[in-house]
């Protein structure tokens, strides 16, 4: 006898609501932003170790968010980047004399 799996609609796994997350699409349910997913797919973790790294996450959740990523990477990516150097600029600052 074969246990049933219940089905998943993959198109309900992200959500955008504007008064979550400033309606950054995210795995529905959480806070957990594709963007987030994305940057620490970029440095080289694999689908697995994100899921390990957030234990209430599935690891279909994190593919779907993936997905997401690589069906609209230019733009995250271009996110990430300016997010990387807006930190990298305000890490220069903080490291000058002087500066509040």
């Amino acid at each position: 006898m074969s246990v049933a799996e219940p089905h998943v609609d993959i198109g309900r796994l992200i959500a955008r609501t504007a008064e979550i997350k400033g309606g950054c699409p995210r795995i529905a349910g959480t806070g957990v932003t594709v963007k987030r997913i994305a940057g620490w797919h970029r440095m080289g973790m694999e689908p697995e170790q994100i899921a390990a790294q957030y234990g209430h996450l599935t690891l279909a959740q994190v593919h779907a968010a993936l997905s997401y990523y690589y069906a609209n990477r230019e733009k995250i990516d271009a996110d990430l980047d300016d997010e990387a150097a807006e930190y990298d600029h305000l890490f220069e600052q903080s490291k000058q004399p002087g500066q509040a």
